[in-house]
């Protein structure tokens, strides 16, 4: 925790990151086996770590020319911050452009997320892109928390002093996040955007930037579908959990810069939503693309008889 004085010498108290890079650093045991740590003090781990560290053990096992392009994991049970991950690696296929993997996560004997992760070798080819992303650059752009009003402020700083504890990641709003008017009782459409890095520098590996990514790309995904509902994650009796995640890896980029990650929920129904999202660089190419559904039930609590 740091604690720092803003212009009225109130005290400004900012949580520790989790150490990014610890995160991403695996403990080899065996050529297909790797353990992998959360670093944080929140008990459940962050869906993106999993599928970050998944990504991270089955690239492991490629050729250093193959890319991961295509990432596609199941969340089947929560897991427990105290307690590592083993990540076990299955060589599915290697062919002379392309290598698959999947990869088991287990926490006590319990297999609690598996990915399928798709890696190519780099080839030029007919390209196009179709999306257009335009917003205020990020120095532009205020902290969070010193681009809301007072009112407001009390409010979401209880979460967002939980998420800078426990995400190791860096986000700026060009608009108004959707959670701050739904927690006002207003509804919004279901789209919202940030601005994303990774909390700290990273080397230079293309691996690690990728897994970096797919580390970030579980950040505020799912609750894209909630703003026209007029509620936050944090309403009563609403259970949320996400039951898959995909990603696609379109370019090579680096995970600590400035990215513009726009999110929709284009659905909800039955208890559980679906989302999706692109993410650009500053020129506006679209470097990669996701898709979450998850549990999304919300059980209003009885009223006394």
């Amino acid at each position: 925790m740091t604690i720092s004085l803003d212009d009225n010498g109130s005290e400004l108290i900012t949580p520790t990151r989790p150490p990014l890079v610890d995160v991403l650093t695996l403990e080899q045991l065996d050529p297909l086996l790797y353990l992998g740590h959360s670093h944080t003090s929140s008990p459940r781990i962050y869906g993106g770590q999993a599928v970050g560290q998944a990504l991270l053990a089955a690239g492991r096992t490629v050729p250093d020319d193959r890319r991961p392009h295509s990432i596609h994991g199941h969340f089947l049970h929560p897991g427990n911050t105290g307690a590592p991950v083993v990540y076990q690696v299955d060589k599915v296929r290697d062919g002379g452009s392309f290598n698959t993997r999947n990869v088991k996560a287990t926490q006590n004997g319990l297999v609690i997320f598996q990915l399928t992760a798709s890696f190519q070798r780099r080839e030029d080819g007919l390209s196009h892109q179709s999306l257009e992303a335009h917003a205020p650059e990020p120095e532009s752009i205020p902290d969070f928390e010193n681009s809301l009003p007072e009112e407001d402020r009390l409010t979401a700083t209880v979460w967002l002093r939980t998420l800078q504890a426990n995400i190791a990641v860096d986000f700026r709003f060009p608009e108004e996040y959707p959670r701050v008017a739904n927690a006002r009782g207003e509804t919004r459409p279901a789209r919202q955007r940030a601005w994303v890095r990774t909390s700290e520098k990273l080397g230079d590996e293309p691996l690690t930037h990728a897994a970096a990514w797919s580390y970030m790309s579980d950040l505020f995904l799912l609750s894209s579908a909630l703003p026209p509902h007029g509620i936050t994650i944090d309403e009563p009796g609403l259970q949320l959990a996400s039951l898959d995640h995909s990603v696609w890896l379109h370019e090579d980029f680096r995970a600590d810069e400035w990215h513009l990650y726009e999110q929709e929920g284009i659905w909800m129904g039955g208890g559980r939503g679906l989302a999706r999202g692109n993410l650009y660089d500053r020129d506006g190419t679209l470097v990669a693309s996701t898709m979450q559904e998850g549990l999304l039930r919300l059980r209003k609590p009885s009223a006394p008889r």
